[in-house]
């Protein structure tokens, strides 16, 4: 029986809502759970970082994996590992335990996200690539604006119950992927050379859409940057609760979800995605510098809730430009995406830990430098590349 192409996008964005909402889950629990370790900014900001050189490592890998033997079977396999690892998490007694859980949790994120995103662009033809991309990205958005709600939520039952409740959805994710989703061959012209990290790292910076992959690695070391400092800003200057963190983090997510879902492929329609990436470039850099002079929670509420709506447009509008160059090759290009994706993941929260332990307003400051800096940086590569279209 021939599953429509809805049901199977709807499980693909399922399993990227459980994928991160897993992550959500557990951040404002985190700080709280850390105390008991006598850990703090550094150690959270290691342990997120560990997760993303996990990613790093392996996306390229399941990208290309992905392209060669299909999409379906590396979700299932990195849910599986995903779901496991955030029940060790929940199970861990010492430090290093944290450490070796979260890189494996990185490990499985790397074989659920790129062939994900592969099998989306499979799935749709390139005028429906925008609004399947930024449909994932919806899921995405909304499994980190509903993860802390029920993180902090369950930690009242008790702090290591977040991590089993996500570990056990994952595994439920898997599962149903395996009964549901079918398998897909993916098109591929010419079978791609084996490449190891090195080698698909240096092809990347001669594909066409190179200057989009330094855009997402500045934009997640940006979105790292804050949320791996946002949790412990609050609650060592406010005195916050995981609860109170998880509202500010949940209703500031709402807005970027509602854009994603229905407004954002009529944006892509009427500005076009470069647009729409500079200008959630420039509102991410503000938004971000500003949660130094504020103070009041609903006033924290309104400058989270500007931020997360900055990543709504940036990410999906980055998504579709770089798979509408890609062509053939969407595995690779879906695998370098979350590589670089991963590096901003894993240097931002490892500075911003460090920084933050030095003083609590620098990681603020040096991420909203860092946002502007990509934006002028995008600017000019895209007024050249206007200028070389006008010149042929």
């Amino acid at each position: 029986m021939k599953i429509p192409k809805k049901i199977v996008l709807f499980i693909l964005m399922f399993n990227m809502f459980i994928t991160f909402n897993a992550f959500g889950l557990i951040v404002p629990v985190m700080p709280t759970f850390l105390k008991t370790f006598g850990a703090a900014g550094q150690v959270l900001g290691f342990i997120i970082a560990i997760f993303a050189l996990a990613q790093f490592l392996f996306s390229p890998l399941a990208g290309n994996l992905s392209d060669r033997y299909g999409r379906k079977n590396l979700i299932i396999f990195g849910l599986f590992v995903n779901g496991i690892s955030q029940i060790t998490l929940g199970l861990s007694t010492e430090i290093w335990m944290l450490f070796f859980s979260r890189f494996i949790t990185g490990f499985g994120t790397a074989f659920i996200v790129p062939p994900i995103m592969a099998y989306a662009a499979d799935l749709t033809t390139k005028d429906e690539r925008g609004k399947a991309m930024g449909l994932l990205a919806a899921a995405i958005s909304l499994g980190f604006m509903i993860g802390p709600g029920i993180g902090g939520l369950l930690s009242n039952v008790s702090l290591h119950f977040p991590f089993y409740f996500a570990g056990t959805a994952a595994i439920l994710a898997a599962i149903l992927s395996w009964v549901v989703l079918p398998s897909i061959k993916p098109i591929i012209k010419d079978q791609p050379k084996r490449e190891n990290l090195i080698q698909q790292m240096a092809r990347s910076f001669k594909t066409s859409y190179f200057v989009l992959l330094v855009v997402v690695f500045v934009f997640s070391f940006g979105i790292a940057n804050f949320q791996a400092t946002l949790t412990m800003f609050l609650t060592y200057k406010f005195n916050y609760t995981p609860s109170d963190i998880a509202i500010v983090m949940t209703a500031g997510g709402f807005v970027g979800v509602i854009i994603q879902a229905f407004a954002l492929n009529k944006l892509f329609r009427i500005f076009g995605e470069m647009k729409i990436i500079l200008l959630g470039l420039l509102l991410a850099a503000f938004s971000l510098y500003g949660m130094l002079y504020i103070s009041g929670f609903y006033i924290i509420l309104l400058v989270a809730t500007l931020f997360a709506t900055a990543t709504a447009l940036i990410r999906p509008a980055v998504n579709t430009l770089i798979s509408k160059t890609a062509g053939h090759e969407q595995g690779y290009a879906a695998g370098m995406n979350n590589a670089y994706m991963s590096l901003g993941n894993m240097i931002g929260p490892a500075l911003a830990g460090t920084l933050f332990d030095w003083h609590k307003n620098i990681p603020f400051t040096f991420g909203s430098i860092i946002l502007l800096a990509c934006f002028f940086i995008t600017l000019v590569w895209t007024k050249k590349s206007a200028a070389q279209r006008q010149d042929t």
